[in-house]
C-alpha cells in the first residue's frame, strides 16, 4: 500500500472512533498517538534494516514528542489508535494486531528478565483502557476489552471483557459471566474467603445440622431496650425543670 493511502487510512480509522475529532486537518495536526506510530513505522524500518542504534534514537525522539514509548522492535498493525497518547509504553515483541484501540497509561510489558517472546499478543480489533496493564507473553483475543485499570498476567479468550487485578472475566461472547468459584478471581485475597467458607463449613458440621436460637442475644437487647427507656424518662425530667 502507498504511503499517503496509509495515512489517509490511518487519519478516516480515528475520525470514525473518535467522537471528538472535527476534521483530517485537526488529527493530522492534534493527534500525537498518530504521530507516534507513524514514527514507529520509521524506525520499525531501520530496526528491520539491522540498524539498532539508529532505530533507538528515532524511537526516543518520537517519545519525546509524543510521550509514547514504542520499541522499534514491537509489530503493529494497521489503523493502531492510540487515544490521548501520553504514557503508552509497548515493548520489543510485543504484536499489536489491526483496528486495535489503545489509551493513554497503557503497557504492553513483560513480568522479567527473560530472553525471547516476552510481551503480550494483542488481537484484532482489540479495545484497552487507560491505565491498564498488559505483562508478559500472552494473548488477549479478537475483539476483546480491557478494563480501565485492569493488570492482565493471563491469556484473554476472543470477544471478552476483562477487569481486576489480577483481571478476571465478566462478560463473553455478550454474555454475562458469573463467579461462583473464588479460585477464579485469582486474587488474594480469595485466599481468605476460601479459608472462611471452609471454617463455616466446619462450624456447621460441629453443630450437627442444629439450628441457632432466633435471636441469641435476647437477653442483651432487653437491657438495651431499658437503658434507654430509663435515659429517655431522666431527658423529659431534666428538661421539665424539675428536680433542680
Amino acid at each position: 500500500m502507498a504511503l499517503f493511502e496509509r495515512i489517509r487510512e490511518d487519519i478516516n480509522s480515528v475520525l470514525e472512533r473518535d467522537p471528538a475529532a472535527r476534521s483530517r486537518i485537526e488529527i493530522l495536526l492534534c493527534y500525537p498517538g498518530l504521530w507516534a506510530v507513524w514514527t514507529h513505522r520509521f524506525s520499525h524500518g531501520l530496526w528491520r534494516a539491522r540498524l539498532y542504534l539508529a532505530a533507538r534514537l528515532v524511537s526516543q525522539v518520537g517519545r519525546f514528542f509524543t510521550g509514547v514509548d514504542i520499541h522499534p522492535g514491537a509489530l503493529l498493525g494497521r489503523r493502531l489508535f492510540i487515544d490521548h497518547a501520553t504514557g503508552v509504553v509497548i515493548g520489543e515483541t510485543a504484536i499489536v494486531g489491526s483496528d486495535v484501540t489503545i489509551y493513554q497509561g497503557v503497557t504492553l510489558g513483560g513480568t522479567g528478565k527473560g530472553h525471547g517472546k516476552r510481551h503480550p499478543t494483542v488481537c484484532d480489533g482489540v479495545f484497552i483502557g487507560n491505565n491498564a496493564n498488559v505483562l508478559g507473553d500472552i494473548t488477549v483475543g479478537e475483539n476483546s476489552r480491557v478494563g480501565a485499570g485492569s493488570v492482565v498476567l493471563s491469556d484473554v479468550p476472543p470477544n471478552s471483557t476483562v477487569v481486576g487485578v489480577p483481571a478476571h472475566i465478566v462478560y463473553r461472547n455478550g454474555q454475562r459471566v458469573l463467579i461462583t468459584d473464588p479460585h477464579e478471581i485469582k486474587d488474594p485475597l480469595s485466599d481468605a474467603l476460601i479459608a472462611l467458607a471452609r471454617r463455616v463449613d466446619e462450624m456447621e458440621k460441629q453443630l450437627g445440622g442444629k439450628a441457632l436460637p432466633v435471636e441469641p442475644f435476647a437477653a442483651e437487647a432487653a437491657e438495651r431496650e431499658a437503658y434507654r427507656d430509663e435515659l429517655e424518662r431522666l431527658r423529659q425530667y431534666v428538661s421539665m425543670g424539675e428536680g433542680i
